[in-house]
C-alpha cells in the first residue's frame, strides 16, 4: 500500500486525493495541498496541446511555486493561445484556473481595462487559492499605470462581492506578498484612497484585513501618514469595522516604538 504522501509543512496528503488534484478533477483544500500538485502531470492530462518537450520547462532548475505558476501560464499562452482562456477559467482545477490568471498577466497587448475585465471571474472565484492568484500576475500592469488602475478599480470596492472588494485592496498593496513593491504606493501611500475609504468600514473580516495590511505595509516607509489617517477614521468613531482596521493598521508602528 502506498502511504500518503508528505507536502510542504509535513502534511501528510493521501495518494488519491493527490492522484485526483494531479488529473485536474479535485480541487485543494488548503495550501499544502495546492504546493503539492505535480504541475507537469496535471498539465499533460489537463492540457494537452501543450508538447510533453515543453512541459519539462516547469521541473528545470526547481523553480518556486510562483515560478511554476509563471512558465505554466506562459506554456498555456504559447501552445493555447488567448482564444482558449475561457476554457481554462472554467475549469474544475484551482491549479489550472490559476494559470489562466497568469496567462492574462502575460499576455502581451491587453489594455489594463481588458485585463481586469477577463480577470474578473477569476478575482470573484470561490476557491482562495485562485483568489489569490489572480491579482498576482496584474502587479506590474498596476504599478505600470497605477492611477489609470486605481480608477478601474473604484468600482470593484462599491460590489456587492466581498472577493472583489478585496481584490481591489489587495492587488494594490504597496508591499504585498510573494510579489513585487508598488514603489509609487510607498512612496506616496495617498494614492491610495480612493480604494482605502470606501472600505474603511467592511463588514467582512476578509476585507478589512487587506485594508489593514495595505495600511501596515504603508506604515513601514509612511509610518506617520497612517498614524494621522486612522486617528481620523477612529476620532469620534463607533463603528467597530473601522475600529477593527485602524487598530491593526498600526500594528507595525507600536511594534517598532
Amino acid at each position: 500500500m502506498t502511504s500518503p504522501r508528505k507536502s510542504p509543512g509535513s502534511v501528510r496528503i493521501s495518494p488519491s486525493i493527490l492522484a485526483d488534484m494531479n488529473s485536474g478533477t479535485r480541487e485543494s483544500s488548503n495550501l499544502a495541498e495546492g504546493l503539492a500538485v505535480d504541475f507537469a502531470e496535471l498539465m499533460v492530462v489537463a492540457m494537452p496541446g501543450v508538447p510533453q518537450d515543453a512541459v519539462a520547462r516547469l521541473t528545470v532548475g526547481k523553480p518556486s511555486i510562483t515560478q511554476r505558476m509563471r512558465i505554466a501560464g506562459e506554456l498555456c499562452l504559447e501552445h493555447l493561445g488567448m482564444s482558449n482562456v475561457d476554457s481554462l477559467i472554467e475549469h474544475a482545477s484551482d491549479t489550472v484556473r490559476g494559470w489562466a490568471a497568469y496567462m492574462i498577466g502575460l499576455a502581451p497587448g491587453l489594455s489594463l481595462t481588458e485585463r481586469f475585465t477577463l480577470i474578473r471571474p477569476l478575482a470573484n472565484d470561490l476557491h482562495f487559492g485562485v483568489r489569490e492568484w489572480a491579482w498576482m500576475p496584474l502587479r506590474v500592469h498596476i504599478a505600470g499605470d497605477l492611477p489609470r488602475a486605481i480608477k478601474l478599480l473604484e468600482p470593484w470596492v462599491h460590489d456587492d462581492s466581498l472577493f472583489l472588494r478585496r481584490f481591489a485592496s489587495e492587488a494594490t498593496r504597496p508591499c504585498g506578498v510573494w510579489t513585487e513593491h508598488i514603489t509609487e504606493l510607498k512612496e506616496n501611500p495617498r494614492l491610495g484612497l480612493p480604494i482605502l475609504k470606501p472600505l474603511r468600514a467592511d463588514p467582512e473580516k476578509y476585507v478589512q484585513d487587506s485594508v489593514s495590511n495595505w495600511l501596515n505595509d504603508a506604515a513601514k516607509s509612511k509610518p506617520d501618514w497612517v498614524r494621522d489617517l486612522v486617528e481620523g477614521w477612529a476620532d469620534g468613531c463607533e463603528d467597530r469595522n473601522t475600529l477593527r482596521i485602524c487598530k491593526r493598521s498600526v500594528r507595525s508602528i507600536h511594534h517598532d516604538e
